[in-house]
């Protein structure tokens, strides 16, 4: 399929996507949401995919919102896309990162350089973030008169920690890589010029040994925990998934590759065997 904004590339089971704007830093416009969002749909479906990959093109890896608009840049009587409910309009960063949050494979993103406003707050529901050396960060919502975006207020604090989450927001201030892995908004700080080859190989760490229909229902376990009131909530959907991947032919295959010591050759797909009780939750769409 066809971009504009964005670049979707195969790396034998890995997707790669590339924001693909470099004229503008990778400036976020609405068109850019939508096709990272039909991006995720095509990976999910495709069970060739096992992961996926989140770059930029160019020197920046995503400058923030455009800002061609000027002062009405975030006025929403000049916006002509946003989605509108019935008491408020939906920010789109939202759309997004809520679409990353339900996705079924492992999201990593690699910053290949400056990462500002929605440039940074995207990045929050991978599931791992490592960067170059030459890369910045900064949730600067606050310094433009607006707040964060992306449902990063909640995302955030469950990162890095709320006192310094407030620290970032409050003052808008820019952090570099190290910082950022001080931190722990990233994981590893890498090479301009190794970064793609290593977040491969961070990607493939995560999926080569894996069933991938557990790895789906792992990632919507831990993400979702954080929003339970207790540990039994947790119990009761780690019970029903265990009972369901215990009877499946993956979990005869992992045991039997074990005791045989070879690899496991897992068969059970994404897009046909998902246990009954998935997905448990109702989301917004």
């Amino acid at each position: 399929m066809d971009f504009s904004t964005i670049k979707l590339e195969r790396h034998e089971n890995l997707a790669l996507l590339l924001l693909n704007r470099p004229e503008k830093l990778n400036a976020f416009t609405f068109l850019m949401m939508e096709e990272l969002i039909c991006a995720f749909d095509l990976i999910e479906e495709d069970d060739t995919f096992n992961a996926v990959i989140i770059s930029g093109i160019g020197r920046g890896f995503c400058a923030g919102a455009d800002l061609s608009s000027g002062k009405n840049t975030f006025n929403p009587s000049f916006d002509n896309f946003a989605v509108q409910e019935d008491d408020f309009r939906r920010d789109s960063g939202g759309i997004l990162t809520l679409r990353m949050y339900k996705f079924l494979k492992p999201i990593i993103f690699a910053c290949n350089g400056p990462a500002v406003g929605i440039g940074a707050s995207m990045q929050l529901p991978g599931d791992i973030r490592i960067a170059s050396e030459d890369a910045r960060f900064g949730f600067v919502f606050n310094n433009r008169g607006i707040v964060p975006d992306a449902c990063s207020s909640w995302f955030l604090p469950k990162i890095v920690g709320i006192s310094k989450a407030l620290d970032l927001t409050f003052s808008g201030r820019i952090i570099d890589s190290k910082e950022a892995l001080d931190i722990a908004l990233i994981s590893s700080i890498h090479k301009p010029e190794n970064l793609i080859n290593d977040a491969k190989k961070i990607a493939q760490e995560l999926v080569e040994k894996s069933a991938p229909v557990s790895i789906a229902i792992t990632r919507q376990m831990l993400w979702r925990s954080f929003g339970q009131a207790a540990p039994y909530e947790a119990h009761v959907i780690e019970s029903k998934a265990i009972d369901s991947r215990g009877a499946s032919d993956d979990a005869k295959e992992g045991v039997n590759s074990f005791l045989e010591k070879r690899p496991a050759r897992f068969k059970n797909l994404i897009s046909s065997d998902m246990p009954d009780f998935f997905p448990w939750w109702e989301d917004i769409d």
